[in-house]
């Protein structure tokens, strides 16, 4: 036990409860801004058994009522139908010790090769992670180091509820694992086994305010020791028939609100303050949230609450609808807390690291496209040309990613409004107010109806900025190579010299070759060709001058838009020649623009782990600097959802826009969504499932907003959003579909299924279905006029 704590002067028990919410929800507003997060999860009852008999408890049982233990088999049924309605978390539930009072539950444990509950729970949770990904989190009360340790291999999270200090509660009589001492123990050890961890208090049984406020400063002095309490549970009691405190009092509403004030006061700003929304009144959510919560917890659209039976789970619609009406955004999340995925090495087990992060977003919060998400499991193909190489076997996934088959959902407008930070920069940017690296920022964490607000102020800059007009040019993609030396880790086209047997046959296109697509593509109506390949050891710088040369002598009249900032950059050092003088040969040879792809990331810690031997930020943006001194334009792309965070989106966006205002050579930005499929990154497990859906309309709306004023265009890359995706995108600030392409390989080699190419009728039928015309361009948004 720990003595009296030294409370906060003033004492915060002898605020009115008006004042102590106001100070309450204000200090939950600067930490958390509009954002309250819940965890979509499904609960699995491992056993009813207990040892303990608490006052209020209607879980337990005992053998005459029920059987020992959920059999491995019931155990992934629940688990499966959880994974297939979209949730991310299996949270199970037990009786602690209950081996340890009845021999049916030793025996049963026995004949299953186990000595405790806690053996049992390890292959549960295991089974439950590899089959359905899953990430489950063990509620299984007071613990020790080694069962901790053992449930750390395959539990992200675990959890145990503090409850009371108070030694004489009558709840507890008959419940040795509810002894202070003991509770407390569990909580110091799972910080020094750096376990994210979740606790909390049970308000209403027989305790104190003061009481309350002890608790909580353990929980916070534990926190400060070891950094693992992600959130705490501040939980009101509610008498139940059938138990000891059948006759007791429910905790009253105002208590309640107290005691989530106080922990969002006492707790140190780092852990998350948490009410179960079942067991209050929907009348009474706006109230919690006015306290200072800012998570709702487990929220489950497919098993009750077990603990509470008696109180089934708001739906989702309704939680959201309760959130948002006062002033928030809702989020799912994952068990693990976005802090503690952010560092895997300190808080998961390595087998861990990639189960996390196949199911978070680039906040490292929940992937919220609805629909399954399934592990996926790989075979690798015999040769099949340019498409996808690496076969998907077993369960498909049903959320949408980018490349694949299924359509985005639409954006909520509910036409409410938002509030908060969001609110303050999006004024600001109508205001004319240029945005900095903290605005665009707070842009990208836009959730809810803040995405539909950003992408309505990026439509109409785009309005203003170049009308209703929706663009596209009429080209060809030679990738006249797909050998290539250097090792990009998420590049499923590329051949080096150890692929052939995994991901196909090497080629390259000979001069004559080349030039005779790109006539066969100017006979077709393009205007365009896009040169772009792997760098083949066999070539010199000359070779880039070769074909440029070929095109434009076999047909002059094409637009020659070619060789990423690499290709120019690696020509230029195996000659020998300076960057400038290079760029004016390729020029004088008939190239008219760089495309802006090798920038992925346009930062040296993202490149590090994508393209490791590859150009770096300052030598991608000196190529584009040099070329567009020398005449040549170019544009800005950025390949986005793969290992990267939010603020290194901005960083890109400011590091061009600098560029941009320094030269005024940028055409346009490209959004290129990661296709992760048969990236190798992502079947090394290094890597998300490409950007959700939310981020992608995000990161070309944010574009428009940064770009304001300086880059006119902004594109869709239809081969990696489809059609849907491509038309709901004209309403995010959006102007230009690309190009028609007639051969995309370097997509589909990642795993894409949109298709090689599109007709300008396909174009035309994705403006018109966004209510916007259509307008054939040339590379540089000039008029088309051919003879």
């Amino acid at each position: 036990m720990h003595g009296p704590v030294s409370l906060p002067s003033p004492d915060l028990t002898e605020l009115h409860t008006p004042a102590l919410l106001e100070l309450a929800g204000a200090r939950r507003d600067a930490l958390f801004g509009t954002r309250v997060t819940y965890s979509p999860k499904v609960f699995i009852p491992l056993t009813h058994m207990c040892r303990d008999r608490c006052g209020y408890c209607t879980f337990a049982e005992s053998p005459r009522t029920t059987v020992p233990y959920l059999a491995p088999e019931e155990v992934l049924a629940i688990a499966e139908a959880g994974a297939a309605a979209g949730c991310h978390e299996a949270l199970f539930t037990l009786g602690e010790a209950p081996e340890l009072r009845y021999p049916e539950a030793a025996a049963w444990l026995a004949g299953r090769g186990h000595r405790t509950t806690v053996d049992y729970l390890a292959e549960a949770t295991a089974l439950v992670l590899a089959e359905t990904g899953l990430l489950p989190h063990a509620n299984a009360g007071a613990l020790g180091r080694d069962e901790l340790a053992l449930l750390r291999r395959t539990c992200p999270s675990q959890g145990m509820m503090l409850e009371s200090l108070r030694e004489d509660l009558p709840a507890h009589r008959g419940a040795p694992d509810k002894v202070p001492a003991r509770r407390l123990a569990t909580l110091e050890e799972a910080g020094r086994l750096s376990i994210p961890f979740t606790t909390g208090i049970l308000v209403g049984i027989g305790e104190t305010e003061a009481d309350r406020l002890e608790a909580l400063e353990a929980i916070a002095r534990s926190h400060r020791e070891h950094g693992h309490v992600q959130e705490v549970i501040v939980q009101n009691f509610l008498p139940k028939p059938g138990t000891a405190m059948r006759g007791a009092p429910p905790c009253p509403h105002e208590d309640h609100v107290r005691a989530i004030a106080l922990a969002r006061l006492v707790l140190p700003d780092d852990v998350h303050v948490q009410a179960p929304p079942n067991l209050s009144a929907p009348d009474e959510l706006a109230g919690l949230l006015a306290a200072g919560i800012d998570d709702w917890g487990g929220v489950s659209p497919v098993t009750a609450d077990h603990v509470n039976p008696e109180r089934p789970w708001p739906s989702l619609d309704s939680l959201r609808e309760a959130t948002e009406s006062a002033g928030h955004q809702l989020a799912p999340r994952l068990t693990v807390h976005p802090a503690y995925a952010a560092e895997p090495d300190r808080w998961l087990h390595p087998a861990l690291h990639f189960p996390v992060l196949d199911r978070a977003d680039a906040d490292l919060l929940a992937r919220d496209d609805p629909g399954a998400l399934w592990p996926e499991r790989h075979r690798d193909a015999a040769n099949v040309g340019t498409g996808a190489e690496v076969v998907q076997i077993g369960r498909r996934s049903t959320a949408w990613f980018s490349g694949a088959g299924v359509d985005p959902t639409p954006l909520r407008r509910t036409g409410r409004g938002v509030a908060g930070r969001v609110r303050e920069v999006l004024d600001g940017v109508r205001a004319g107010q240029d945005t900095g690296a903290e605005e665009l920022e707070a842009l990208f964490a836009a959730r809810g109806e803040e995405v539909a607000a950003v992408a309505e102020v990026a439509d109409e800059i785009r309005r203003e900025v170049v009308g209703d007009e929706v663009t596209f040019v009429v080209n060809r993609n030679i990738n006249y190579t797909n050998v290539c030396t250097f090792r990009c880790t998420f590049c499923g086209f590329s051949k080096g010299p150890l692929s052939l047997n995994l991901r196909g046959a090497p080629y390259l296109l000979g001069l004559d070759e080349v030039a005779e697509r790109s006539a066969e593509a100017y006979a077709l109506g393009a205007t365009e060709v896009c040169l772009q390949g792997g760098i083949h050891p066999s070539f010199d710088g000359d070779f880039y001058v070769q074909v440029a040369r070929a095109v434009r002598d076999r047909v002059p009249e094409i637009h020659v838009h070619g060789f990423t900032a690499l290709e120019v950059l690696e020509g230029s050092r195996r000659l020998g020649e300076p960057l400038e003088d290079y760029l004016l040969r390729l020029k004088d040879a008939g190239l008219r623009s760089l495309p802006g792809t090798a920038a992925e990331i346009l930062d040296d810690e993202v490149r590090a782990v994508l393209c490791p031997d590859k150009i770096t930020t300052d030598e991608w943006l000196e190529v584009h600097r040099t070329a567009h001194r020398v005449g040549l334009r170019s544009n800005v792309t950025m390949m986005f959802g793969s290992v990267e965070r939010p603020h290194h989106w901005v960083r890109h966006l400011l590091r061009t826009r600098e560029l941009q205002r320094e030269t005024g050579g940028f055409t346009e930005f490209v959004g290129l969504p990661f296709v992760h499929m048969a990236a190798p990154i992502y079947l090394k497990r290094g890597a998300r499932r490409g950007p959700t859906w939310r981020e992608t309309v995000l990161v070309h709306a944010v574009a428009r907003i940064a770009y304001a004023g300086d880059i006119d265009h902004v594109q869709a890359s239809w081969v990696k959003l489809g059609r849907i995706g491509a038309q709901q995108l004209l309403a995010a600030g959006v102007d230009d579909l690309g190009g028609t392409l007639m051969d995309e390989n370097i997509s589909r080699a990642a795993g894409a299924s949109h298709g090689q190419g599109m007709t300008p009728a396909d174009l035309a039928a994705i403006a018109a279905e966004a209510g916007r015309p259509l307008r054939q361009r040339t590379t540089l948004y000039g008029d088309v006029v051919r003879a």
